[in-house]
Order: structure tokens, then sequence, then C-alpha cells
């Protein structure tokens, strides 16, 4: 009989430097370098996308940047980083198979609402040179405007002085309170990298616009001489990791991680080259610094979030629960191939025409990568957030021309047929769960409204982001066409329809 199996190690900086299993190792001394980032919105994507540009800086042989990354509520995954020493193993899926590769630039990891001060102390040190941000479209508390949403809860709170700070723009302008005072000439960076338009530019307006209410008006004019906000693109798909991808990591390995990630070989980042304080040389690992984000920036949301989101809704309703399930239907491939040529690109600034076939080519087979399984409910969630972002741009612009824009009408009504939380004729099985939506609670009822018209028009109304479409009698009547069709039919004949695939 054989010997017992011995069992893994969890992974730890003793437990990497006693064993070099499955051939991993650190390329440089962890221990030995201090905070220069922090990070709010500790997640997947983060520890996907700027930490490995990070890691590569630090394994270059750069020193002084390593991140300080903070969750500012939910204190699982910083717990779980810490009892890990900040290790975790990057899985990178592709058809050839999956390369593991083990990062450790999170030096620090912790939940805001726990431990206060010591956030507070990391963004008021003069060491800390740049704040990044991966807290997703909804945490800047903006309104359809492009204002602050005073009437959000938690940024109402702040507003008022609450203890701790509930939302980013709290914490923020707390820290910045404390660095003014203790260091008045140090600068700053603070750097968006979620996916709004002109993000940088945006979170300097939440942020002196916050700033003014609270009445901190010289700390707010003294933003612009103290900090830069540069405008940046992030791109990298990242789903959500599962106990398979647990198990996939120990076995690849030779560590027990609770806490991998799963990604895709290709991943893109432009950022403008405004850092008031110095950064990581970025570009050695591939970021591009550009003059033009905004121009990549309307590539990724109208060609590739917004084909995400199409994908998404009506994957929910017709059951596929993958990304790649659905583009593997001849169907979704010629949907998207109509997105694209049709509607989005059209739409497009004409200086982006000649580069957007090739992009859209390649989001192709990214779609296509079976080994990633990127969940429809996934890129379903906070739909009122994301779609004034990700499709309103292409609808207006088309409407303003005279010009229909059938596949987002049909994406638009599949958005309120998920939100209505019914299974769909052609679906099979149990009804799919309801959307998860920060608006959900108010539009759901509305869905639900037995006259096609009526609900469209209800909702759209409701959800800030969509009153430009509510106001406009010809695009409210082609998505309730829409969506009188998905309820009689359900999607897929409603895209053979559209399509004839």
């Amino acid at each position: 009989m054989g010997g017992a199996t011995r069992p893994l190690l969890r992974l730890s900086l003793r437990a990497v430097s006693a064993e070099r299993s499955g051939g991993l190792a650190l390329h440089y001394r962890p221990t030995r370098q201090s905070v220069g980032i922090v990070h709010l919105g500790l997640g997947h994507f983060h520890r996907a996308h700027q930490a490995v540009h990070v890691d590569a800086a630090l394994a270059a042989g750069e020193s002084d940047w390593a991140i300080s990354a903070w969750n500012l509520h939910s204190r699982v995954l910083p717990e779980a980083l810490a009892a890990q020493d900040g290790l975790y193993t990057l899985l990178v899926r592709s058809s050839l198979g999956t390369e593991p590769c083990l990062l450790a630039p999170i030096r620090e990891a912790g939940c805001a609402a726990q431990t206060p001060t010591r956030l507070i102390e990391r963004l008021a040190s003069p060491a800390t040179r740049i704040v990044s941000l991966s807290i997703t479209e909804k945490g800047y508390c903006l309104n359809a405007g492009g204002a602050l949403d005073t009437n959000e809860p938690a940024l109402a709170a702040d507003l008022a002085g609450a203890w701790p700070p509930r939302t980013a723009l709290g914490w923020l302008a707390a820290g910045l309170v404390t660095r003014q005072a203790r260091h008045p000439t140090a600068r700053i960076t603070l750097l968006s990298c979620d996916n709004l338009s002109g993000n940088g530019r945006a979170l300097e307006h939440a942020l002196d616009a916050f700033l003014r209410l609270r009445t901190q008006h010289a700390l707010a004019d003294r933003l612009p001489q103290t900090a830069s906000f540069p405008n940046a693109m992030v791109d990298r798909i990242v789903p959500a990791s599962t106990d398979a991808d647990r198990a996939l990591a120990a076995q690849l390995t030779g560590f027990t991680d609770a806490c991998p990630v799963v990604t895709e070989p290709f991943s893109q980042w432009v950022i403008e080259d405004r850092f008031a304080a110095g950064r990581p040389r970025f570009e050695s690992s591939g970021v591009t610094f550009s003059d033009d984000v905004a121009g990549w920036e309307q590539m990724k949301l109208r060609l590739l979030n917004a084909a995400h989101s199409v994908i998404a809704y009506l994957g929910v309703l017709a059951g596929w629960r993958t990304v790649d399930e659905a583009v593997s239907q001849s169907l979704v491939k010629a949907l998207l191939e109509r997105l694209w040529a049709s509607e989005a690109i059209p739409a497009l600034p004409a200086r982006l025409h000649s580069r957007a076939p090739a992009y859209c080519a390649e989001l192709i087979v990214r779609f296509s990568n079976n080994t990633l399984a990127h969940q429809t409910a996934q890129i379903a969630m906070d739909g009122s957030k994301k779609i004034p972002l990700r499709w309103l741009p292409t609808m207006l612009t088309l409407d303003q021309r005279g010009q229909p824009w059938p596949v987002l009408a049909l994406a638009l009504a599949a958005w309120i047929r998920c939100l209505e939380a019914v299974c769909s004729p052609d679906a099979g099985g149990p009804p799919p769960r309801a959307v998860s939506d920060p608006l959900a609670g108010a539009l759901s009822p509305l869905a639900r409204h037995s006259d096609p018209a009526q609900a469209v028009w209800a909702v759209l109304r409701s959800a800030p982001g969509l009153l430009a479409l509510a106001e406009r009698p010809n695009a409210c009547a082609a998505v309730a066409q829409a969506l009188a069709t998905l309820r009689a039919q359900g999607p897929s004949v409603s895209i053979h329809r559209l399509t004839g695939d």
C-alpha cells in the first residue's frame, strides 16, 4: 500500500520559501517592499489587472510601489488574503490550457469599516503616491446627469459626517483632510479604474462636489495643485472564481489558495500620463499611455461592454449561463455582428471607424474562450447603472439621425424582461433569478405591466439614466415591440426574426 498523501500547505510566504511546488517562485522579496499605492475596491478585477502590472514592476526591480488594498465593507477577501500574506494565484486560461502565476504585490489587505484609522493613516501618508479605485460605476454616487446623487443613502450619510464613512468619496475626503493637515505639500494621483466615461474627470468632479457640500472649500480649492486625476481605460475579462478554480490552483501549484483569480490572456490598460507624484514603469508590462483615452474608452464601452450586456440579458432569458455558451449559438454571433456593423460602429466618432472591425473580430475570439465560464448573470448585474454608459450613447446618436437600432432595442427589452424575473417560453428549466440591480425594487413592478408599451415607458421614466429614451416616442415604441415579441416567443425566436439566422 502506498503512503498517505501529504496535505497541501496553505499558500503563504513561509510555505513558498519552504518549497517550490509546481515550479512557482516569487521574483522579488515582498517583505522588502513598502506601500506606495492604496487601492479601494479589493476584488477579482483589481487582482487580475492593476495588481498584475504592479507585480511586474516590482519583479523588474522597482520598489516602494506595493499595494495596500481595501474593501469598504466586506472583510471576507481581505481576511483570506491576509491569512496568505497577501499572496494569491493568477490562473490565465485559454484553449491551450491554464498557466498559473504566483503574485505578491498586495502587502496589506483590510476592511475599511473594521479598521478605519488604519486606512486613514495610509491615505494620509506621504509615502502613498497613488490611490486607485475599482468600485464599479455605482460606487461614484453620480446621477444620470453626472452630478452627485445626494438622495443615495450612503452618500447622504457621509455628507452628514458619518463615521466611519460609507462611500469611497467619504474615505477619500477623510484621508485628504488628514493628509492636508500633516503634509500640505504632498502630491498624490487619484486613479479611477472603472467603466465610466472620462473616469478621471468624473472622479475629480465628484470629489470636488463632495468637499464643497461638506463646506471644505479650502481643500477643494487645493485639489488641482496637490492631486491629479488621469483618465484611464481598463479591459480584461475576469469571471468570479469557483470551487473548481480553487481545486485547479491547488493542483497546479501544490498550495491551497482560498482566493485564486481566473482571467483571459488578453489585458489592456490605457492611461493619461498625468501622475502627480511619480508612477511605476507600467509601460514595461504593456500599459499604453495616450492622450486619446476617450477613443479607447468609447470602443471598449460601446463594442465590448455593450456586446457583453446584450449577451447577458438575452442569455439569462434563454438559459445560456456563460458567455461562451451564448456565443457558440450561430444566431448570437449574427446578432453581435449586426450590433457592431449596423449600430455601434456607425455611432462611434469617425476617427475610430478604421480600427473598430479588427477590435470586434478579436472580441468574438475572446467571448468564445470556453475555459473562463464567465456567467451571464454576473454581467447582468447593475443594469440601471451600466446600460446608460454602454448602450445609451449609441441609441441617442442613431435616434437623432433617424436611424433604427433594433439590436439594442431587443437588448433593452431583454433587460426589462429580466426585471420581471419570469421564465421565457424557450428557456426551459426553472425561472431565471431576478437580475441584481440597485433599482430592482422600484423597476420590477413596473416591468410586469401587462401592456408592453406601458411597461417600457414606466421603466425608462423611472431609471434616471434612461429618461432621455422615455421622452422619445419612437424609441419607446421600438423597445415595446421587441418586448412584446420576447414575451410571446422568447429570446431565440426574437433573435432569429431580427437576424434571419
